[in-house]
């Protein structure tokens, strides 16, 4: 059974949060909310963790998966990234986009792109998130909770607890959001000259990014 945790969406009680970072350093998977939609997360360095957050998404290690990052400089030291990219980084952090970069040595192998050795990395704009990131002192895995064999993602915290609370360590209410996903942009065609590449338009709007 999955524990809920309701905290309000501007000031989230830290007690509560706490309690739910214990659930990710025991290698549980949590459903939490972000500025795009619903998210699954689990620990970076847990395999277990991962290859559940997988299998409860339905998804395969060809499928790109997200870091989540406090702020600008931690999301730098899990990706290559040159001035170009920075720059352009810098217009979109924090907020409804996920970049997919050239992944460093600081993220494992097993999580990034198989072929390509990318990673989707975001800083969110959510404040509950937010701070359960810093309790939590690092990156937390992510992907966009949608159920497998479906197409949108889940906006209800009830209605995810039902649906998955015997996969779920936790849940995180802290309302409901935006149902739009985020807009991708793959940024590593910039590290050999080119240009940066929407591979998906949703809630983050591409003019704030100059694209």
């Amino acid at each position: 059974m999955s524990q809920f945790f309701e905290v309000h969406p501007d000031n989230p009680q830290a007690r509560l949060l706490k309690q739910a970072v214990q659930l990710l350093h025991k290698g549980g998977v949590l459903a939490v909310p972000t500025d795009s939609s619903y998210a699954l997360v689990c620990h970076l360095d847990d395999k277990a963790a991962a290859d559940r957050l997988r299998r409860i998404r339905g998804v395969d290690d060809k499928h790109h998966l997200t870091l989540l990052c406090r702020d600008l400089s931690e999301l730098a030291n899990y990706a290559r990234v040159d001035n170009r990219q920075y720059r352009l980084l810098k217009l979109g952090t924090p907020g409804a986009y996920t970049f997919v970069l050239e992944a460093s040595k600081e993220v494992p192998r097993r999580v990034s792109h198989p072929s390509r050795k990318t990673i989707g990395l975001r800083v969110p704009d959510h404040r509950a998130l937010q701070e359960l990131l810093a309790l939590h002192g690092g990156p937390l895995l992510a992907t966009t909770l949608i159920p497998p064999d479906e197409t949108e993602p889940l906006n209800d915290a009830h209605e995810i607890r039902e649906r998955f609370e015997h996969d779920l360590a936790g849940v995180l209410d802290a309302g409901a959001c935006p149902l739009a996903p985020t807009t991708v942009v793959d940024l590593t065609p910039m590290g050999t000259g080119g240009d940066a590449e929407v591979l998906r338009e949703g809630a983050g709007p591409l003019a704030a990014l100059g694209l």
